[in-house]
């Protein structure tokens, strides 16, 4: 990729660009959370509209000059509504938790209930964790998985959603394994009057492509992340019914924050462009593909993994069946100085630090991306379990780096 001109004027930034761009050709990225964006979507994001002031919305803008932003704006909200089939979205949000916040701030007053999933059972910090503004603002409770089989605990929910009465329910999880039962936490939340957030922030383009059942329509509000299984520019996303419309724009501008950023906004429109293709579908298809082939082939090298396997895009392995005197912070170090790179997890039941938990968590978006399919993610499988068997010895993880680099070749990414 070429950075001449940050070159020209700041040499220093531009050996960092260079040297990350270098550091993704040869790694493999697994945090589940990241992607490989287009070129293209690269390009609309570091466009001229990083100049430009657009707050507020399409045709209501507080500054002059807003005629091409608006033109943006309202083709990324098009192939949005398009893309998830939803009667109102506002892509604004800077990121997901901005686009929880705008839902709260819409719809709750402080210290009104959140009923959420316990952040070490996969919830999220803005669900309500207490160092986060959403737990210092509201009530939490938190729902878990059932210990033994690690998939959402919705009997368990229902009972505590009868008890503590709260008037938002947030599904949608950041390390959570299975297919996510909408209707179900819906009947939930009618029967004691609160609303539903579902978000799908790691789920995004899963659910966009159909590998996922869908929220909208069925949650009063759907929140998300535009550059995980996506692919767009980096960001949040908020749809919902057109009876919340004005109350989340609101939250949102000016409610959570100021200008919204109209380069990402362009960066989010070439990307939801992108995911309107057949080609995008056959992607998000073989990202599950390629998570169930990585779940069945660590199960098969003794590994154990919560849920016992993957319905999405990722994979939560529990060490301490296996392992366990191995952390997740001992094999996300051996498994970074071989080249693939990936997140240290907690896992239901943690009976470590969630700075030094038992799990890890394995993703494949953006193996996917690089075109990886099923028999090649086997490998990267067979390559992680010899760096967790030996993590710390020197000579394994260098002949696992080895074998990453050939297959970081045999896999470009920006060409």
């Amino acid at each position: 990729m070429d950075y001449s001109h940050v070159r020209d004027v700041d040499p220093a930034v531009a050996d960092a660009l260079s040297g990350e761009v270098e550091r993704q050709q040869n790694t493999l990225a697994m945090i589940a959370s990241e992607n490989h964006a287009s070129e293209a979507v690269l390009e609309a994001q570091g466009s001229a509209l990083t100049n430009k002031y657009a707050e507020g919305y399409p045709d209501e803008r507080y500054y002059a000059g807003c005629e091409y932003a608006d033109e943006v704006e309202e083709l990324a909200i098009e192939r949005a509504e398009e893309l998830w089939g939803a009667e109102h979205v506002n892509v604004q949000p800077h990121s997901g938790s901005q686009a929880n916040m705008s839902v709260y701030l819409a719809m709750l007053d402080p210290g009104d209930k959140i009923l959420s999933l316990d952040l070490t059972h996969g919830g999220h910090l803005s669900h309500g964790h207490p160092a986060n503004f959403a737990g210092q603002t509201y009530e939490v409770e938190q729902y878990e998985v059932d210990a033994d089989t690690g998939y959402v605990d919705y009997e368990g929910l229902d009972d505590i959603a009868h008890e503590f009465d709260p008037d938002i329910i947030v599904s949608g999880y950041s390390a959570y394994p299975r297919e996510v039962e909408w209707e179900r936490i819906q009947e939930t939340a009618d029967d004691v009057d609160a609303y539903h957030l579902a978000d799908i922030a790691h789920i995004t383009g899963l659910v966009a492509a159909g590998a996922h059942s869908s929220p909208v329509g069925v949650a009063d509000f759907v929140t998300g992340s535009t550059h995980k299984t996506i692919r767009a520019g980096r960001g949040g996303i908020v749809m919902c019914d057109e009876e919340h419309a004005d109350a989340i724009d609101a939250a949102v501008f000016p409610g959570a924050q100021g200008g919204p950023l109209m380069h990402n906004i362009a960066g989010k429109a070439v990307g939801f462009g992108e995911a309107l293709s057949a080609e995008f579908d056959a992607y998000a298809e073989q990202t599950v593909k390629n998570a169930q082939a990585l779940a069945d082939r660590l199960q098969e090298n003794g590994l154990s993994l919560v849920s016992g396997g993957t319905d999405n895009h990722l994979v939560l392995v529990d060490l301490r069946p296996s392992h366990p005197e191995t952390t997740g912070k001992d094999v996300e170090a051996a498994l970074d100085a071989a080249g693939i790179v990936m997140n240290a997890n907690t896992v239901p039941g943690e009976t470590r630090s969630a700075f030094d938990p038992s799990g890890i968590r394995l993703g494949t978006p953006a193996l996917t991306t690089r075109g990886f399919d099923e028999a090649a993610t086997r490998e990267v499988a067979d390559l992680i379990t010899r760096v967790i068997d030996d993590y710390d010895d020197e000579e394994v993880v260098e002949e696992v780096s080895a074998r990453v680099d050939e297959l970081a070749d045999e896999h470009p990414l920006y060409e």
